[in-house]
């Protein structure tokens, strides 16, 4: 049986559901609170940034394409608001608006988690590699085009319109190369190793090694304190 007698088990739209899917995980506990994702996505033919607040990121490697989160004044701010209440912030020292640094930054952030969990997702799932920039965050008051660096040789554009547990709206706009992965076999994703995951893991042990040799260099500079 040839690779295209088995179908198609991965293709633009099971990317676009993953990555909706990130936006929806990273959120859901970033400000604990339901985000969701409309269940009908739009064709669409332009990718740009739109007002109030627009971020996007570029990624690359084994497919290419442009990520781009639009964000109205209020979406913008409950999101905001939510997360740094969250993280312990009082509301009295929030800021006030959303053409506030601070809220860019903490947007920015969010995309940047949202895209490093889709990344990945991609390496286990895919068993392929991509790469991203960091997320440009733009305060706007009119609409922006946007083009990817990377030629796509067929493009597909898609808009997903989300909702925020205040009834605040956001769009994620995609634009990716037409792309089909084909399984050759079967595999495990939770076999594929994270390297992330590794690089912490490795960390921690380095700490505790390191712990464990200062307390070992604390009892023998007591013992030789006490000439023994």
């Amino acid at each position: 049986m040839t690779a295209e007698d088995q179908g198609v088990v991965y293709g633009t739209e099971d990317v676009l559901i993953s990555l909706c899917n990130s936006v929806t995980r990273v959120l859901n506990v970033a400000v604990q609170s339901k985000i969701n994702y409309s269940a009908m996505v739009q064709r669409i033919t332009k990718i740009g940034l739109k007002p109030d607040i627009g971020c996007f990121v570029v990624f690359d490697g084994g497919f290419s394409g442009l990520v781009v989160l639009n964000f109205a004044a209020a979406t913008a701010m409950e999101i905001y608001e939510k997360y740094m209440v969250n993280m312990g912030m009082p509301k009295s020292e929030l800021a006030g608006s959303h053409t506030s640094d601070e809220v860019s930054n903490i947007l920015g952030e969010l995309m940047n988690q949202i895209v490093g969990d889709f990344t990945g997702k991609v390496r286990r799932e895919l068993q392929t590699h991509i790469t991203q920039n960091q997320p440009k965050m733009l305060v706007l008051n009119k609409q922006v085009m946007l083009s990817v660096d990377t030629p796509l040789d067929r493009p597909e554009m898609r808009r997903v319109t989300f909702y925020t547990e205040q009834n605040n709206i956001f769009y994620l706009e995609l634009a990716i190369d037409r792309t089909e992965f084909i399984k050759l076999y079967e595999f495990d994703p939770n076999d594929i190793p994270d390297p992330d995951a590794l690089i912490e893991d490795a960390a921690k042990q380095s700490g505790k090694a390191a712990s464990a040799t200062a307390t070992i260099d604390e009892n023998e500079e007591l013992l030789r304190s006490l000439g023994m």
